[in-house]
């Protein structure tokens, strides 16, 4: 039995809670927040002791892993603690905002020698593994260009959010999802444009990507929290082969609480066939991520699906988005 500890009881932490108490063998041991009235709702709805500090939660003997759902600015601080306690850690994305943090994040679960994962959730989306598993087959022979958004409502996880200088605006929160998965599904990134609005507080919450692959692939993406109000969470993605197109759309509630009934489809196109609307087996995203990582910690293997250094890799490129965001220039990835 694996006893595992979250560390924020906002959204994100109540939608990882909700997996855990669908999988065998692993049990929601605490829970803790800066928040105390979140955490004791959290503890009551979850059924699990609340701890009042989450450095006593990361102290305590019986939790095996620690599940990081905190605001991103401190990732870093959590991630190391609970790495110097010997805890295996499942942290939310975006990595960190600086390189700097992430590397420092690497180095200190190494040197632990535990199991350290970032929460690409597209990786594990059951549209996008279907299309990952496409374009591994050559489905739609050489993918030459695609183009992918994600588009929603401001959201209300609180005043965090607002501040640059914590969350990184939609251009690190929301955005860094399609240019994680287009760099999963297409490889390395030679060189990236941007466009996009600035708001009043200096965050980039509506921007515009062009990503130039080393495999000759281009992609367009476009990522905004800036929607009006009732405007349904979407994300898309149309991948333009030599032989085929695959074209997906979803559209769910206000910030993805609808997605279990959200409308959406995966069609393949080809030439001289009719169009094809792929079976594509269901299975919450957020689900199958952490049961994936809950797998790793078990049969003690590292992650493979998501590597800390891809997921540096990743941040690199969101950081050279906002360099291009900044200057107006293409920019050159090393």
């Amino acid at each position: 039995m694996l006893h595992v500890g979250i560390i924020g009881a906002g959204f994100m932490g109540r939608t990882h809670g909700d997996a855990y108490k669908k999988l065998a063998d692993v049990r929601l041991a605490g829970i803790a927040s800066r928040g105390q009235e979140k955490a004791r709702q959290f503890a009551e709805d979850y059924q699990c002791p609340n701890y009042s500090q989450p450095e006593e939660l990361i102290a305590h003997p019986e939790i095996d892993i620690i599940d990081i759902c905190l605001p991103t600015h401190l990732h870093e601080q959590y991630v190391v603690l609970a790495a110097a306690h010997g805890k295996h850690v499942l942290c939310e994305k975006p990595f960190s905002l600086t390189l700097e943090a992430a590397d420092r994040m690497i180095e200190a679960t190494r040197k632990a020698g535990i199991k350290f994962m970032i929460a690409q959730v597209l990786r594990f989306w059951p549209e996008y593994m279907k299309i990952k598993e496409l374009c591994d087959q050559g489905a739609p022979g050489k993918i030459n260009m695609i183009y992918a958004n994600r588009l929603a409502q401001f959201p209300n996880w609180g005043d965090w959010f607002q501040d640059v200088e914590k969350s990184g605006g939609a251009l690190f929160d929301l955005h860094l999802h399609d240019i994680d998965y287009l760099r999963y599904l297409l490889g390395p990134v030679r060189s990236v444009y941007a466009v996009g609005k600035q708001d009043a507080n200096g965050a980039w919450n509506h921007v515009v990507s062009i990503l130039n692959f080393a495999n000759g692939a281009r992609a367009v993406a476009e990522g905004s929290n800036q929607m009006a109000a009732g405007y349904p969470f979407t994300m898309s993605l149309r991948a333009v082969g030599e032989q085929g197109t695959i074209d997906f759309s979803f559209k769910a509630g206000f910030n993805l609480e609808e997605r279990a009934s959200a409308a959406n489809a995966v069609v393949l196109y080809r030439e001289g066939q009719s169009p094809e609307v792929l079976d594509v087996v269901q299975k919450d995203g957020y689900l199958h991520e952490i049961e994936y990582f809950m797998n790793c910690v078990k049969n003690d293997i590292q992650p493979a699906v998501v590597t800390p250094e891809e997921s540096r890799e990743v941040l690199q490129l969101v950081l050279a988005l906002k360099e291009s965001l900044e200057s107006g220039q293409v920019v050159q990835i090393a």
